[in-house]
């Protein structure tokens, strides 16, 4: 019984890949090395860490709030830590950072109280999260260390672009994919070498 309620914690309270996800994992791969230690923040189902690590050998840690997250990407053999962000992490411990997070605006009608809401809902304007962790990330960078993060046109990329240079990081677009209602765009955000 409980390998049949953890399968459904999987499918109903952990965000599963989609085009984001491989949106993230393309852009990444062709970046990151063998010798990169590697995390990735808010790792779903573990699916873009697995993958980047086996590709790459690059060794990829993930972290994540949500409890079930963290279960589903340990069971695809991740390293992972229950945290908000990057919270626990040490300063300059990692060479690159990967985030998928919420970035859809908060709708009052459709919300609800569960760990999918908070997988998918970046915050009123849907980049409240996305801005916080980039008022964050540079803490856990290495010098010169490189942060990937996706964006959508539905939340403001630009306004993420002016926060990321704001705190310091040079900003570009290195993948986009465009959809009927949204272009998604993956930042490469690269830090100073503090």
């Amino acid at each position: 019984m409980g390998d049949l309620a953890d399968r459904r914690d999987v499918e109903t309270e952990v965000y599963q890949p989609a085009e984001d996800s491989q949106l993230l994992l393309e852009a990444a791969r062709e970046r990151v090395t063998a010798s990169d230690l590697v995390l990735e923040v808010g790792t779903g189902s573990g699916y873009v860490a697995a993958e980047l690590a086996a590709e790459t050998d690059a060794r990829v840690v993930g972290s994540d709030r949500n409890p079930h997250a963290c279960r589903a990407a340990r069971a695809r053999g991740v390293q992972t830590v229950r945290a908000d962000l990057v919270g626990p992490f040490r300063d300059g411990g990692f060479d690159a950072v990967l985030f998928n997070p919420p970035y859809l605006p908060r709708v009052e009608a459709a919300e609800r109280e569960d760990w999918m809401e908070s997988a998918l809902t970046g915050g009123e304007m849907g980049r409240e999260v996305s801005e916080r962790f980039v008022s964050a990330v540079g803490r856990v960078l290495a010098p010169g260390g490189t942060v990937w993060l996706v964006a959508s046109t539905v939340s403001g990329v630009e306004e993420l672009e002016a926060r990321a240079r704001e705190v310091g990081f040079d900003v570009a677009q290195v993948a986009e994919e465009t959809f009927p209602f949204e272009t998604l765009v993956v930042l490469e955000l690269v830090g100073p070498d503090h």
